[in-house]
């Protein structure tokens, strides 16, 4: 219901980097890790199971409900079809116990003119014991006409030393979706993702970073920045490089999809 509300108000919606948003956090507390659901992530992510622990990433799971409540309000300036992840920062500071009660919250802020559009930042909190745990701040691009200057994106660097070629399924997208939640149409099928002006499925920006980090691996406490620079199409076949704190997914033909440090 929430994202069919998005959907309907999308087309009445003109984003600018000047308009208003919602102020109001949205919060749920008492939140119980469904640890069946967790085990079903982490399969597809490719983490280990069966550890009394969240991933990195999986917080953002636990806060996409309420992130996509925000984002389908009739206050959200932005709509909500056609929305691009365009990166996200995480700031891990304990380990996090899959057992554990957690609280979280989301909030919108701020929006920032973007060389193609206008950006969103949305702030996701995990608190347990009234402390922050895990932090995350996502910006989501709403493409439209001119929106300012911004700042020109910097040309790819050089790729780091190759680690692994994954070879991707076209139901990567349909397989993610299931644990995540995140049934965005342009991540399940060919005819669907064409509505959007891809010619195939895209993987989810969040199953490339989390697939990257499970072979990374990171402490427990850990800065995490990732930004997505180009849809990784499904199937497809990509070469993850990693060197020391930094780590890319890229294609046979050395373009960049994803680059991200671990601090």
């Amino acid at each position: 219901m929430t994202v069919a509300l998005g959907a309907l108000l999308s087309p009445f919606k003109r984003p600018r980097p000047d308009a208003d948003f919602p102020r109001t956090p949205l919060a749920l507390s008492g939140l119980r890790v469904d640890l069946a659901r967790l085990a079903a992530y982490e399969r597809v992510c490719g983490f280990p199971t069966g550890e009394d622990a969240l991933p990195i990433t999986y917080p953002h799971v636990l806060g996409f409900p309420l992130a996509m409540r925000l984002m389908s309000g009739r206050d959200f300036p932005l709509p909500l079809l056609g929305l691009v992840h365009t990166s996200i920062e995480i700031d891990r500071r304990q380990r996090l116990a899959a057992t554990s009660e957690y609280e979280l919250t989301v909030h919108v802020d701020g929006l920032a003119p973007h060389r193609r559009g206008t950006e969103a930042g949305v702030v996701t909190e995990l608190r347990a014991g009234g402390d922050v745990v895990w932090e995350s701040r996502s910006t989501y691009l709403a493409r439209h006409g001119s929106a300012g200057e911004g700042a020109a994106r910097k040309g790819p660097p050089t790729a780091l030393p190759a680690v692994a070629e994954w070879r991707l399924g076209a139901d990567v997208g349909r397989r993610y979706a299931a644990v995540s939640g995140d049934r965005n149409p342009i991540h399940l099928h060919p005819l669907t993702a064409r509505l959007f002006g891809f010619p195939r499925a895209i993987a989810h920006g969040m199953w490339t970073v989390a697939r990257c980090l499970a072979a990374h691996g990171a402490p427990d406490a850990a800065r995490v920045r990732a930004e997505f620079r180009a849809p990784v199409l499904l199937p497809g076949t990509v070469t993850y490089g990693a060197e020391r704190g930094r780590f890319e997914l890229r294609g046979g033909d050395g373009r960049l999809h994803l680059a991200g440090t671990v601090d």
